[in-house]
């Protein structure tokens, strides 16, 4: 059993920067993820240009170029700690492309009609390399053997002073594998509210109030689906147009341009089909309603995307669960991140991007929660 000052359950962005303030603090811990990857809803495919380039590995400081298939943007107007963070960590940045008219389809009896483009207020910001580059960069900074992937935390027991934390390897399936145990002064769960309720058993069990709280708080991006098309260049700027477009029809319902800052050309778009509709046809005949729709709006150019890519967080079992999948995706109110009474009090703390009250669910969420649930940690802890 290795014993810990501190246990991060998660390595998205929010359990990878709580990691790398820790470090900075010079506090010893452990951060189990149950992917067989880091990032958590943070990440990317790799353009060919880069996959052809060479081989990737995670320890990489910068990705190479690729396209996002979870969050895409910042705003550095007014999500100024995200903002600096991304500088600290030199990644270059640039704008959202939204120059040019975008195309809008009204109903299935109409054709697409074009109009005028808008361009968002503050500017959307990304990162080169896709936003991936962030969790990358963070992990280079980080001791990796403090870092174990592919152990899904299934039980966290309150005895005495401690917390022992029941972990099972092997993420193929979230009941394999054998046990591997812990044991920490605190627990930070960079994960979802609704995650961690209703995967993990904590014993004793949580103050009813808060659990309910826990479990009633929305998932973002888990009821949501995107799909990407990858092309040689972005030829719908040639004809005048943002790669923008918002549809009534479908099967996508709002589209962006996802082009690399330089080279190949991207769309995106988000699927407004429920996901039970989704999961009940192959990812063949999605990805064919996708590129038909894409003909309709951009032309016949767009048939032949070189790539395509969907990405179904509903499907994700270390994202979703049943409720989410069935919930509206709207962004959360942030819940109460550690509880006020009982044996768990200044044992555990919520430190996922739905618990940041400025930016529930958003990326400077994620980097907001953490910041604030390490603020918030006993001197006792501390001083591990």
């Amino acid at each position: 059993m290795q014993d810990v000052p501190i246990a991060i359950i998660g390595g998205g962005l929010s359990g990878l920067y709580a990691a790398f303030l820790l470090e900075q603090k010079g506090i010893d811990y452990i951060l189990i993820e149950a992917r067989d990857r880091l990032g958590g809803r943070i990440t990317v495919a790799k353009s060919s240009v880069a996959q052809n380039a060479s081989s990737q590995s995670v320890n990489h400081e910068k990705s190479n170029d690729g396209f996002d298939l979870g969050p895409s943007w910042f705003w550095p107007a007014y999500q100024p700690q995200l903002s600096s963070l991304i500088e600290t960590l030199g990644l270059p940045r640039f704008a959202q492309f939204e120059e040019g008219d975008m195309m809008v389809e009204r109903s299935a009896n109409e054709l697409p009609i074009c109009t005028q483009g808008y361009q968002s207020s503050p500017t959307s910001m990304r990162l080169v390399g896709g936003m991936a580059a962030l969790t990358d960069a963070l992990y280079a900074r980080l001791n990796a053997k403090r870092i174990v992937i592919r152990q899904t935390v299934r039980r966290l027991t309150k005895t005495g002073q401690y917390i022992k934390i029941d972990s099972k390897y092997g993420s193929e399936h979230i009941n394999a594998g054998q046990i591997i145990t812990y044991r920490a002064q605190h627990v930070l769960l960079a994960l979802p509210p609704r995650l961690a309720i209703s995967n993990i058993v904590f014993e004793p069990a949580l103050p009813q109030d808060l659990a309910l709280e826990w479990q009633e708080t929305d998932t973002w991006m888990a009821p949501h689906a995107k799909y990407v098309a990858v092309y040689d260049s972005p030829f719908w700027r040639d004809n005048g147009l943002s790669g923008a477009a918002r549809s009534a029809i479908g099967p996508l319902t709002e589209i962006h341009d996802a082009s690399l800052a330089k080279g190949e050309g991207a769309v995106f778009g988000f699927f407004g089909v429920p996901a039970h509709v989704r999961q009940s046809v192959s990812v063949d005949v999605l990805k064919a309603h996708c590129r038909a729709q894409l003909v309709r709006l951009f032309g016949a150019q767009a048939d032949k995307p070189k790539a395509e890519y969907i990405k179904d967080w509903s499907q994700d079992i270390f994202t979703a669960t049943a409720a989410d999948a069935n919930g509206n995706g709207q962004h959360a109110v942030a819940p109460a991140s550690t509880p006020n009474i009982g044996v768990w009090q200044e044992a555990i703390t919520g430190c996922g991007s739905e618990w940041s009250v400025p930016f529930p669910g958003y990326v400077a969420g994620a980097v907001d929660a953490a910041t604030v649930a390490i603020e918030s940690l006993s001197t006792s802890v501390l001083r591990q």
